[in-house]
């Protein structure tokens, strides 16, 4: 057996390993569907399952990154807001850098865990690990400075229709729902009450 002949045997006994961890998912498209003042993520646990993470990791990270809230049930998701597929595309985008892909060798053959309280990304073809960004600090930050207070007034555009037919508008991470407004409108609402990221108004 010749040189060439013995290389050509050796390298078609290693295990095939792409040169892109990007060649190794395949991951379905976002399916965004607009509902009201809302988005729905219709195949949220889809693309959960083929990144091999947690549905409800993934939607965590989905609201951080969008900037805004929403509700996780099971298999879709729900966040406040207008948005299209595009921007779960990018969200996903991101959190595939985050929270799948191994910084050094580029494959997506990893494990997130918890250790000492922190979380680690560790990579079971190459060895390396490292802690993941949970946004946790950003995400404090935007909490202590609200866009929208209780008892003020703010001139706000109607940018859509709720399901119960009141206008709806957008301030900051904030979706303000007031009565009697029409989509096009501009106009004062008060607010009256505040539930997470979502506001409760009349007009002034």
């Amino acid at each position: 057996m010749n040189y060439d002949q013995a290389l050509d045997r050796a390298y078609d006994s290693l295990p095939e390993r792409p040169s892109d961890g990007d060649e190794r998912l395949s991951v379905p498209d976002p399916e965004a569907q607009t509902d009201g003042a809302f988005t729905r993520l219709t195949n949220l646990r889809e693309i959960a399952e083929a990144l091999s993470r947690e549905a409800e990791h993934l939607h965590r990270s989905i609201q951080r990154d969008l900037g805004t809230s929403g509700q996780f049930d099971g298999d879709r998701a729900r966040y406040n807001g207008s948005f299209d597929a595009d921007d779960f595309s990018a969200a996903i985008d991101r959190y595939v850098t985050e929270f799948v892909t191994c910084s050094e060798c580029g494959l997506p053959d990893t494990v997130l865990t918890t250790e000492d309280g922190i979380e680690m990304l560790r990579c079971q073809a190459c060895g390396a690990f490292r802690p993941v960004e949970t946004g946790t600090t950003s995400s404090s930050t935007q909490a202590d400075r609200p866009t929208v207070e209780e008892g003020k007034t703010y001139e706000v555009e109607i940018v859509g229709t709720g399901r119960k037919g009141d206008g709806v508008a957008e301030k900051g991470n904030y979706t303000i729902f007031v009565p009697g407004a029409q989509e096009g409108d501009v106009v004062s609402a008060y607010i009256e009450s505040i539930n997470g990221h979502l506001a409760f108004a009349q007009l002034a």
